[in-house]
């Protein structure tokens, strides 16, 4: 079992990058959860502190504690179906930025690699022949001395697939507590994944809406 360490950001305390009547966009901090686990400790989140003030806010989609970057949020029950619908149908276009261990050689790639839990230490996953298919496309930014930033598209949404896909490279994400060995952990202050664009379809026009937060490494 995996030690789970809670102490979320305070500052800022919630990062709104967009809002209107049907959604609310924010910058997520890396170290503060989506949503609730079952412990009290982790009452603190990023859909509770929402809540505190817009008592209406609907929770539509995830990014794992540790990974920053742009969440959409529903504001009613209408948007909630419609942006849910279009992440599950895959309308929604999104990706991510890293900073990895080494040197990534090809410009730019596929990883397609099943995955599914690992029971013996959870909340960790593994690649599995057996689990269920994941798919990655990843583009080099650029070359640093001994790390490769690199744009990570997702078409799949399984748990910690980029971390693991990344792993699978041979190319572990800096700052990877849960999957890198103690060279990545101490090379950054935390999981350098950020989530930097996500497209969706407007819940009430249906227009392309777009938004943008740069990574911070």
């Amino acid at each position: 079992m995996k030690i789970f360490s809670y102490q979320p950001p305070s500052i800022p305390w919630l990062d709104i990058r967009y809002q209107d009547r049907d959604i609310i966009v924010i910058n997520k901090p890396s170290g503060l959860l989506s949503n609730p686990g079952r412990a009290e400790n982790t009452f603190d989140c990023a859909i509770n502190r929402l809540l505190q003030r817009y008592p209406e806010a609907i929770l539509v989609h995830r990014l794992d504690c540790a990974t920053s970057g742009i969440m959409v949020f529903a504001l009613n029950k209408k948007a909630e179906s419609n942006i849910k619908t279009q992440f599950q149908n895959r309308v929604t276009e999104k990706y991510y930025v890293a900073e990895v261990q080494g040197i990534v050689t090809d410009d730019k790639g596929e990883i397609a690699l099943a995955m599914m839990a690992n029971s013996e230490h959870p909340p960790l996953q593994k690649i599995d022949v057996n689990g269920k298919a994941a798919t990655t496309y990843y583009e080099v930014m650029e070359r640093r001395a001994n790390s490769t930033l690199i744009k990570l598209k997702p078409i799949t949404g399984r748990t910690h697939q980029l971390r693991l896909h990344m792993k699978a490279l041979g190319h572990t994400i800096l700052g990877d507590d849960f999957y890198g060995d103690e060279q990545i952990i101490k090379a950054a202050d935390r999981l350098c994944l950020h989530a930097q664009h996500l497209q969706i379809l407007h819940p009430y026009t249906k227009a392309p809406i777009s938004f943008f937060s740069k990574h911070p490494f």
